[in-house]
Parts: C-alpha cells; structure tokens; sequence
C-alpha cells in the first residue's frame, strides 16, 4: 500500500514520522534514511532545481505541493516552511520518493532490463 512506507515494486523503503516544530508553521520529516551528506540543502520555490539527486526531486515535489514557502534538507531531516500551515500530503511524498512501480504502471520483463544494462 502506497504511502504507508510499503513497497510496490523494486523501490526502497522509507519510513517518515512527521513532528511539528516550537515554530509555527514549520513541520519536520525525520525517515529511516539519510537522503544528503552533512550539509544542509536548502531550496525555495521561485528557484530552479537542476539536479536529479533524491534531494533535488523531493523538494521538487513537495514545492509542487504549493504549501511549502522553503524545504531545507540535512541527512535524514526534512524541514518544511509551510506556507498555510497545512504539510496534507507531504509525509505520503516523502514515503513515496523511491517506489518506482505502483498501481497502472507496467512492470518490465527480465529480458527488458537485461536488455538496458546491455545496451
């Protein structure tokens, strides 16, 4: 089941436990894995976002959201500023962030993904 941290496929696990901040309208994500390096990634809505590292594509998706105003990222820590104080959906994006093969979308053969490696 999609969102509760199950795997439908070939993705990794993530388990989130969502926790609010002495600050309002700030909402932590801490998961079972480390998602960057020491340093701190911060990313803002009106700026581009190039790379294609899991950082890069979950602020992506939770700027996407449009209730977020900033996401910064440091290790196993996501840290939402929410820009209505609503984080509805944010916990299930994050568990999501690595299931590769969910409901309505085909899973390829074996020879399929010999045939990428090979090619």
């Amino acid at each position: 089941m999609a969102g509760a941290g199950y795997d439908l496929g070939m993705g990794q696990l993530v388990t989130v436990i969502e926790k609010p901040s002495s600050r309002p309208g700030i909402v932590r994500f801490v998961l079972n894995r480390a998602l960057s390096g020491m340093g701190h990634e911060r990313f803002e809505p009106d700026t581009e976002i190039p790379g294609d590292r899991p950082v890069d594509e979950l602020a992506r998706r939770l700027l996407a959201t449009g209730h977020a105003k900033s996401v910064a990222i440091n290790g196993n820590v996501v840290t939402v500023d929410l820009s209505q104080n609503d984080s509805s959906g944010m916990k299930e994006i994050i568990e999501d962030l690595y299931t590769y093969y969910v409901p309505g979308v085909e899973i390829p053969t074996d020879e399929e993904l010999m045939a990428q490696v090979e090619g």
